[in-house]
């Protein structure tokens, strides 16, 4: 998928003149070793595959001409071994934040779904009752909440520059649907954040005022398809 750019509702301009231009990157953790298929949430032990670690170099390589002066990540073990090459090309010491961390989520350890999967027992129904809030874990607003805050202190840390915070799907996309304006629940096949992408904001001040999406892996993916 190509890079894409949203904005959310167009500031005062006269707000912002002479205001510090600061970007923080919300880059989603590469393609985790999960033989048995498992929602591995914040179990330990679950890194990156061979194919995820290829994923990190690409959205290092994507970001190398960045003005990056800061690195966050969640202290999960695929977050951090994402974060890895990034630290390399920047020689800077990722800061890990517990506020990026993924949702807890009831399913934890089980296979989601019918046949040999969690749903072919009933008492694991009821969890499923409101997928508004949701009622199988953390709380949309609250995942949006931590992050937003995750964020602006990133931004603080980089002011006039630019920050990497590498997290998870779910908190990445909740974080973008809030700041758009758009309601928290969603369909999870609709959701715009693939393996090792990169969701940026743009805040003038302490205001984002632009957000835009890129896949660096799948970029990277094609251009090895099309030289065979």
């Amino acid at each position: 998928m190509s890079d894409q750019s949203t904005s959310p509702a167009a500031p005062d301009a006269h707000a912002h003149q002479g205001a510090d231009t600061t970007v923080v990157h919300l880059l989603r953790h590469g393609e985790v070793e999960n033989p048995k298929g498992v929602i591995y949430g914040r179990i330990p032990g679950f890194g990156l595959s061979e194919d995820g670690r290829m994923m990190a170099k690409a959205a290092a390589d994507f970001l190398a001409e960045r003005d990056v002066v800061a690195i966050f990540t969640s202290p999960l073990e695929r977050a951090r071994e994402t974060a890895e090459p990034l630290s390399e090309r920047f020689s800077l010491e990722p800061v890990v934040d517990d506020r990026l961390i993924e949702p807890w989520n009831h399913f934890e350890g089980m296979v989601f779904g019918v046949g040999d999967g969690s749903l072919r027992r009933f008492e694991h129904w009821w969890y499923l009752r409101n997928p508004f809030s949701p009622s199988w874990g953390e709380r949309y607003r609250l995942i949006a909440a931590r992050m937003l805050a995750a964020m602006g202190d990133a931004r603080d840390a980089a002011r006039g520059h630019e920050a990497v915070c590498v997290s998870h799907q779910l908190p990445i996309w909740v974080t973008r649907r809030s700041v758009e304006g758009k309601r928290l629940w969603h369909h999870p096949s609709n959701r715009e954040c693939a393996l090792a992408s990169v969701t940026s904001f743009t805040f003038t001040g302490d205001t984002i005022t632009d957000v835009s999406y890129a896949e660096p892996a799948r970029r990277q993916a094609s251009l090895g398809d099309a030289a065979q």
